[in-house]
């Protein structure tokens, strides 16, 4: 079996499904929640939407994470990361590391608290969405970055 080419599903799949759920929660969970609830309401309603999809996106993250290092490692592409035309890789590893940073130390040791106990629901609820929109643009960027990156568009 070719390992360079199982990491490369891996990668696809896990980023599909990572970016897929974030598009989701920007797009159709969030506003839903806006017409669904009053200001007081919407940050724990967003908490136990996102709380059965956290565990998949923290799996999803890393399965990106590893299956994008190994292949970087495996096919020695360490170089890319010094070429203007490989701007995607940078792109990618900018995404990644932003959303693991608020999946696995943000989000457990301070957004949690602050969705249950925060002195103004409407404005976190409010500066949640724009940080959802903002990272799901990059994102997007990202991703059409790199699969243009890998067919040489670029």
């Amino acid at each position: 079996m070719d390992d360079l080419a199982i990491a490369r599903v891996v990668h696809v799949v896990a980023v599909l499904m990572w970016i897929g759920g974030v598009a989701f929660v920007t797009t159709v969970a969030m506003p839903a929640i806006r017409r669904q609830y009053g200001a007081p309401a919407r940050l724990s309603a967003f908490h136990d939407l996102e709380s059965g999809f956290s565990w998949q996106a923290k799996i999803w993250v890393l399965l990106a994470g590893a299956s994008g290092f190994w292949m970087t490692w495996r096919a020695d592409m360490w170089s890319r990361f010094k070429e203007a035309q490989y701007w995607w890789m940078w792109a990618m590893l900018l995404i990644w590391t932003i959303f693991s940073v608020m999946l696995f130390v943000l989000e457990p040791l301070f957004l949690h608290r602050r969705m249950a106990t925060s002195p103004s629901p409407e404005k976190d609820f409010r500066r949640m969405e724009i940080v959802h929109r903002v990272l799901l643009a990059a994102s997007i960027v990202a991703t059409i970055g790199a699969v243009g990156g890998v067919h040489g568009l670029w």
